[in-house]
């Protein structure tokens, strides 16, 4: 199987709500601010939330990411964590984790073989 039989994006938004954030790195932020035309400093003050030390990005009362509006408004840049989705490390470690992910987001094929999970998870993440 390849990428486009266990995953295509539908654009829905379900990845940008709620399950804890979307933790994110220096280089996030930099290539963020750049792209909003603001300092790293004022990203992080204006548009950033902390996770025990972690940052990440702020989410609205509907738990929606701040920068989700129908579409993502920082998609050329978007952080790592959104990058890999749903390509992330648990998959690797127990395949399982994909099809758990799947009842929640419906570009996910949770019929695929563990096998081409690992595979395309694997191929997927050394893109990153």
């Amino acid at each position: 199987m390849a990428l486009d039989e266990i995953f295509k994006c539908k654009q829905c938004g379900d990845c940008c709500k709620g399950y804890g954030g979307t933790f994110i790195y220096q280089d996030d932020i930099d290539r963020i601010a750049l792209f909003l035309n603001i300092s790293p400093d004022e990203f992080i003050r204006t548009c950033c939330d902390h996770s025990g030390k972690q940052l990440t990005i702020a989410q609205r009362n509907d738990g929606y990411c701040m920068f989700w509006d129908s579409s993502c408004k920082i998609h050329p840049v978007k952080p790592k964590m959104c990058k890999a989705w749903p390509f992330i490390e648990g998959v690797l470690k127990d395949p399982f984790n994909w099809r758990i992910m799947a009842s929640a987001c419906p570009g996910m094929n949770p019929t695929a073989s563990d096998e081409t999970i690992y595979n395309v998870t694997k191929n997927e993440l050394a893109k990153l």
